[in-house]
């Protein structure tokens, strides 16, 4: 075990080097300087295959942008980062300017944000006691989702790929899949009879299948406070954007309100940002939903995207051995789970119910 962890450990840092070399090269040649007199700070990237770095010239420290680092050249006309930033640049949705492109050497140059993300932001401001600035910021997250949503019509006539991807039932069976092999595997080493495996996977089919029929409209995918950034004038800006799709209206909001909580928000709290959301969907001129039928599938939701979530976690604890950023977030997104299952008029999943009740 010792040599296989120092195996791992020189692998990733030669990794580390080479990545650096290549930025440094490029950063280099894009300020026309000597690389040895290149500024670089590694950011600390989430689960992702992209690397990301800071860039600027010593003597020019407050001139720096953001290098997104791909692990192969790509071709931008098929980068998936690229076509939603156009698309959203179409939408009017505030997201980073690229500045440039170097597919060959598989970059992306964008503007930086700075590190104030919404969820430094939002816990600089509980510490501080600012539930007014709190609850301002959250609403204007909700404001963007519903922004995103009234761009659902220009995903699919721009031909973006966004529009041409869903959350469809092999995508969100194949996210409770991974769930239910890292969590009950990876991360809990867990047996079960065949019998209890095919109940518990019969469940989670259940809930993939429900949401795959629901109603679709334009998805960031991933939008937590993490990928929402506060820059230097204090506006919200979207980032981590490259896998929007298709997929329920209540998506979104579930990742912004819920995920990555040390604890269950309260109803009161949650239902608070619903209604708001259900307002400014009308004020901006998209259809009003019917409030019943909304909470049912924001719960069935929560189900869906907290497994999902789980699942990331606990593959990052027990196979990435990243448990420090991770394991944290693992129990209370299973009690969000058991509170959204046992919320009034939720369909029963009795197998997965009981397996997580278990623990």
């Amino acid at each position: 075990m010792a040599g296989q962890t120092s195996e791992r450990y020189l692998e990733t840092a030669v990794t580390g080097d080479l990545s650096e070399k290549r930025v440094r090269s490029y950063a280099a040649r894009y300020f026309g300087i000597r690389p040895e007199v290149v500024g670089l700070e590694a950011l600390t990237p989430d689960a992702s295959t992209r690397k990301y770095y800071r860039i600027y010239a010593e003597d020019r420290p407050n001139q720096s942008y953001i290098v997104s680092l791909y692990p192969a050249p790509f071709n931008p006309q098929d980068n998936s980062y690229l076509d939603v930033t156009r698309l959203f640049e179409r939408a009017g949705l505030p997201v980073p300017q690229v500045i440039d492109v170097a597919g060959t050497e598989g970059i992306i140059l964008q503007e930086d944000l700075t590190d104030r993300s919404l969820a430094k932001w939002l816990s600089e401001a509980a510490a501080a006691g600012d539930e007014a600035g709190i609850a301002e910021m959250l609403r204007r997250a909700i404001e963007l989702i519903v922004r995103i949503q009234a761009a659902s019509e220009l995903a699919v006539t721009s031909g973006s790929i966004a529009g041409r991807l869903a959350f469809d039932e092999d995508k969100l069976s194949w996210e409770l899949s991974f769930f239910f092999d890292h969590f009950f595997g990876s991360f809990r080493h867990q047996d079960f009879s065949p019998e209890q495996e095919r109940a518990i996977k019969r469940d989670l089919q259940a809930i993939a299948a429900e949401l795959a029929a629901r109603p679709r409209v334009l998805c960031h995918r991933d939008y937590h406070a993490m990928n929402l950034m506060v820059d230097a004038r204090g506006r919200l800006r979207i980032i981590d954007y490259q896998d929007a799709r298709m997929g329920p209206l209540t998506y979104d909001l579930v990742a912004l309100l819920v995920e990555r909580r040390l604890g269950p928000p309260s109803e009161a709290w949650l239902t608070q940002y619903q209604n708001y959301f259900l307002q400014t969907r009308i004020e901006m001129g998209l259809p009003p939903l019917e409030e019943s039928e909304f909470r049912y599938e924001f719960n069935l939701m929560t189900l869906q995207r907290q497994l999902k979530a789980t699942g990331t976690f606990s593959y990052q604890t027990g196979v990435c051995g990243r448990g420090e950023y991770y394991e944290k977030y693992i129990g209370p997104a299973i009690a969000t789970v058991l509170r959204a299952m046992r919320a009034p008029g939720m369909k029963e999943y009795p197998a997965l119910q009981a397996a997580l009740e278990e623990l």
